[in-house]
């Protein structure tokens, strides 16, 4: 089950999120990160930052 802490971004944040499949996580990270940080644009380099901290 893919895990996912904002703390592993380097944000000052204690969210943190697991989810059945990583395309689930990533929508509820997206969401997080539009809600709580203001981050709306979602680029591919980002994403690609986004996986490399997520744990099995």
């Amino acid at each position: 089950m893919p895990k996912f802490s904002c703390k592993d971004m380097g944000m000052n944040c204690e969210w943190h999120a697991e989810a059945d499949d990583l395309d689930k996580l990533l929508e509820e990270i997206k969401k997080h990160a539009s809600e709580a940080h203001g981050i709306t644009e979602f680029t591919p380099d980002l994403v690609e930052k986004v996986k490399s901290v997520i744990k099995d």
